[in-house]
């Protein structure tokens, strides 16, 4: 594997392993306080942030990924908490698959990353362009976490 992609791979663990040490301590009850002024929670950021990297993956490639079943549902862009019909999976469910995300990705597609795709209407057409791409979005979630962890006083 090229240099450039165990870059890749690796910022993509450093930066989730930021996400998970943002929320580390927090309860089940903390994870679902919609703070005032807010429309989400800290599950949904979570949930939302493990569902938008598969999302741009299968939107570029245009292949099935294995979704866990309600998690358009509860954490698809517009989505919130106040909407829901049905239980999310727990705080405990969501940080597991994000602690295991990272690794599937780079087993799934370590000798793809170049692999060349119709351009999405952003203009990605590699798995490297997109994994980028999410690992920004991640952060912008971590700011959310961080920030309604502040307004939680934790």
């Amino acid at each position: 594997m090229e240099k450039r992609h165990k870059v890749l791979f690796q910022q993509l663990e450093d930066y989730r392993q930021e996400t998970l040490k943002a929320i580390n301590g927090l309860t089940d009850e903390d994870a679902n306080i919609i703070p005032e002024g807010f429309s989400n929670n800290i599950l949904w950021n979570l949930g939302h942030i493990y569902l938008d990297q598969y999302l741009w993956i299968a939107h570029l490639t245009k292949e099935t990924i294995p979704i866990p079943p309600g998690f358009n549902e509860w954490f698809s862009f517009g989505t919130k908490p106040a909407d829901w019909d049905t239980p999310p999976p727990n705080l405990e469910v969501l940080v597991t698959l994000l602690q295991e995300q990272p690794q599937k990705i780079q087993a799934a597609y370590k000798d793809r990353l170049e692999e060349e795709f119709p351009a999405t209407e952003s203009g990605m057409h590699t798995i490297a362009q997109v994994l980028v791409r999410t690992i920004y979005h991640e952060g912008a979630h971590l700011a959310s976490l961080n920030t309604i962890r502040r307004f939680l006083g934790k």
